[in-house]
């Protein structure tokens, strides 16, 4: 990597670390709503594939690390086999689809599309380990862990989308 590619892996990796503690918790949720998918909407804009999953792997490194990183100000390893464990491995395949339609699309409907598959699978990730961790029933997990988020994440898409193109500008 050049020295402006590691420059954004760590902006972004910053970024990201910065937005993803600041949350909201929701009384009949594990699941916080939190500031991480706007990161990871904004660096599909920013950093390439390979480069958005790197700058998600540290986080979630630093995080496992114990830095207080994760929503809720929380770290350590132990995040990983908690109820929201599924949610923090699935932003790797939502960076990493995300950031791949944004790349090879420039229309801003596909790259909207692009976003929401991102968003389904990390809700897909999540939700089957969060039924999984707390024994209880798929469709109770996929409405406290995900459709309970959808309109607040398509809010956090469409404020990257128009600021992630703005920047897109300004860095090629």
């Amino acid at each position: 990597m050049k020295t402006t590619e590691l420059t954004r892996v760590a902006l972004l990796t910053a970024v990201l670390c910065i937005l993803a503690p600041i949350s909201i918790p929701v009384p009949f949720s594990s699941v916080a709503l939190s500031l991480a998918t706007f990161a990871i909407y904004l660096m599909a804009y920013i950093l390439k594939p390979k480069q958005a999953l790197v700058s998600v792997v540290l986080y979630l490194l630093l995080g496992a690390a114990g830095l207080p990183v994760f929503a809720g100000y929380l770290g350590g390893i132990s995040r990983f086999a908690s109820p929201n464990g599924g949610y923090l491995i699935g932003y790797l395949a939502a960076v990493g689809i995300g950031s791949w339609f944004v790349q090879n699309h420039s229309n801003a409907s596909l790259q909207i599309v692009g976003l929401l598959f991102a968003t389904l699978s990390l809700y897909l990730i999540g939700t089957f380990w969060m039924a999984y961790t707390t024994g209880i029933a798929l469709s109770a997990a996929l409405w406290s862990g995900a459709l309970l988020y959808l309109p607040f994440d398509i809010i956090k898409m469409l404020f990257a989308i128009y600021l992630g193109r703005k920047i897109q500008k300004h860095i090629k």
